[in-house]
């Protein structure tokens, strides 16, 4: 396999990374942009890149660690993207960077203490860090749309685990319409095949148009949404999922605010 189809197999989890890392699918594009440019201009950093997936992180930490401070503007910002781009000045990189890595996207502790150039059991204190943020987050009021019962119930029993309130479950577009006229959630996690046949997608543009939610996608189709031809989630999830996985990309959403797709 050339360098090129090695990165491009790699490339749509890198870009879903950055998007949790900096809670907007702009500031991540651009961050991975920079990652590619800055290969392009280095042979050695470049052949560096065969190595697979965890050499490719790794270069784009190195991009990250030196610039996260001076987040790239976008033109015609919204509010969300204001907000985000605020929110990621005054975060606490290393350990959310832990947490995803180890979490989100699966590496183990020795990869991602190889990407982020660390001891192992530094990486460690760092993820028990991000999980103490994470347990003195401020609770809320969370709609699950799964049409699947059993990993409904899963999550049901993590988000109270959490400290947080589920405020309906839904597994069907309109079940999800009827729970946000009662009262609309301060958090969205949702599948994207329902039950009869309705799209999660749909569900989420209808809350959407509501209001400004933090969503969560929770497929085991994910490549359905890493195509880079629309906006893409900002938080996706694998099935079958960790309990961690999902517990890290709940606090990322609340961190930032709101995960509505942002480009």
């Amino acid at each position: 396999m050339s360098l090129g189809d090695q990165i491009a197999k790699n490339l749509p989890y890198l870009r879903r990374y950055a998007r949790a890392l900096t809670g907007s699918q702009a500031t991540g594009d651009a961050f991975v942009r920079a990652t590619l440019e800055a290969a392009l201009a280095d042979e050695q950093l470049k052949s560096s890149l065969e190595g697979g997936r965890v050499p490719l992180y790794r270069a784009f930490n190195k991009v990250w660690s030196s610039a996260y401070m001076d987040v790239p503007d976008s033109e015609g910002d919204t509010g969300r993207e204001g907000a985000a781009q605020d929110r990621l000045k005054s975060i606490t990189p290393l350990n959310r960077q832990a947490l995803l890595l180890t979490t989100l996207e699966d590496f183990s502790v020795d990869q991602a203490a190889e990407i982020m150039e660390l001891e192992g059991d530094q990486v460690e204190r760092l993820v028990q860090e991000a999980v103490g943020e994470i347990d003195r987050e401020s609770a809320t009021s969370v709609l699950i749309i799964e049409d699947e019962p059993l990993i409904s119930m899963q999550l049901e029993d993590l988000v109270t685990s959490l400290g947080h309130e589920v405020c309906g479950t839904a597994a069907t577009r309109t079940q999800a319409q009827e729970v946000v006229a009662e009262k609309t959630p301060g958090l969205v996690l949702a599948d994207i095949q329902l039950a009869d046949g309705s799209s999660g997608l749909d569900a989420v543009d209808d809350i959407l148009a509501i209001d400004s939610v933090p969503v969560i996608f929770i497929t085991a189709y994910p490549e359905r949404l890493l195509t880079g031809d629309r906006p893409e989630p900002t938080y996706l999830v694998t099935k079958p999922f960790q309990e961690q996985t999902v517990r890290a990309a709940i606090s990322q959403a609340l961190f930032f605010g709101s995960s509505r797709p942002l480009g």
